[in-house]
């Protein structure tokens, strides 16, 4: 049940059927944790164990982060979407919980020299009719205040039914690594930001079933394609280095030799090859299997 109150708010909507927009308007968190966030953490430990934290120390990192005010607005209640929204999740505790996710994999502790996470004070998550799946946005007011606006659109096709709280919730995993993470002073390559973002939705086990490791083309290809490269890239380096590749997003704007040479020790073009080999089967090694009937020689 959610703490705060609500407001409902009815506004014209210009269809053939001038059927009014029912928008509700929901603060669901403040700054600190509920009681029914924190138990969601330690039940589930903020499905941390995909990347070797238990639940204990996700619920420390949960608790020991300065925690955003989480706000949700549902511009249109009369859209089918948004009932299958309300239906699948509760969003208090899924963007509190994707919110732990987020800080868990990105950063140590908010005394940790090594990481730093941004001033991110608010979260919005406005569901409405739009093209697209969803996007992310700094507010009028300051960039500390984030948007996330969702397709309620998309959230409606979402098929088999059974795949939409898990495709709810990875959405907005995704979009809430936007809401935190850094982007080397505007100087990032887009496919890194992307990459990085479906990396943390891929460790906390929201990978849709049509994801695939991919060698085609360039790493950067962003989303999906490249998170998978960093998954690689942790598993050879180890634990904690693509929380060093977005602190290194922080400090300096993005070139790529020095960026990757000083961070791995090696250029990117040469780290993609070592997992395009690692990754790709060797034709060489394909096994065939001859019968022989031993009472037949030729």
């Amino acid at each position: 049940m959610y703490t705060s109150t609500h407001t409902m708010v009815v506004v014209p909507q210009t269809t053939a059927a001038s059927r009014p927009a029912l928008v509700f308007r929901l603060p669901i968190s403040s700054a600190v944790p509920s009681q029914q966030a924190q138990a969601e953490d330690e039940g589930k430990g903020a499905q941390g164990e995909a990347n070797g934290d238990n639940a204990e120390a996700a619920k420390k990192h949960h608790k020991s982060f300065p925690q955003p005010k989480l706000r949700l607005e549902i511009r249109d209640l009369g859209h089918s979407g948004a009932t299958k929204f309300l239906g699948a999740v509760n969003a208090g505790d899924v963007l509190s919980a994707a919110v732990a996710n987020v800080q868990r994999l990105l950063y140590r502790s908010p005394a940790d020299p090594h990481t730093t996470m941004p001033p991110t004070r608010s979260v919005t998550v406005i569901l409405r009719d739009m093209g697209g799946v969803a996007y992310t946005t700094g507010t009028d007011l300051d960039n500390d205040h984030k948007e996330i606006h969702f397709s309620l659109n998309y959230i409606n096709s979402i098929n088999p039914a059974s795949r939409l709280t898990s495709e709810i919730t990875g959405v907005l995993t995704h979009e809430l690594v936007h809401c935190y993470q850094w982007n080397a002073l505007g100087t990032c390559p887009g496919g890194l930001i992307e990459g990085i973002a479906d990396w943390v939705r891929l460790n906390c086990d929201l990978s849709p079933p049509h994801w695939k490791r991919e060698t085609t083309g360039d790493w950067d290809g962003g989303y999906q394609h490249t998170a998978y490269f960093l998954e690689y890239l942790e598993s050879r380096f180890g634990s904690g280095t693509i929380r060093s590749v977005n602190e290194k997003l922080r400090l300096h704007r993005y070139q790529a030799k020095p960026f990757w040479t000083e961070l791995l020790g090696r250029p990117v073009e040469q780290l993609w090859g070592d997992y395009v080999e690692k990754t790709t089967p060797s034709s060489s090694t394909t096994t065939v299997t001859v019968t022989v009937d031993e009472g037949t020689q030729t």
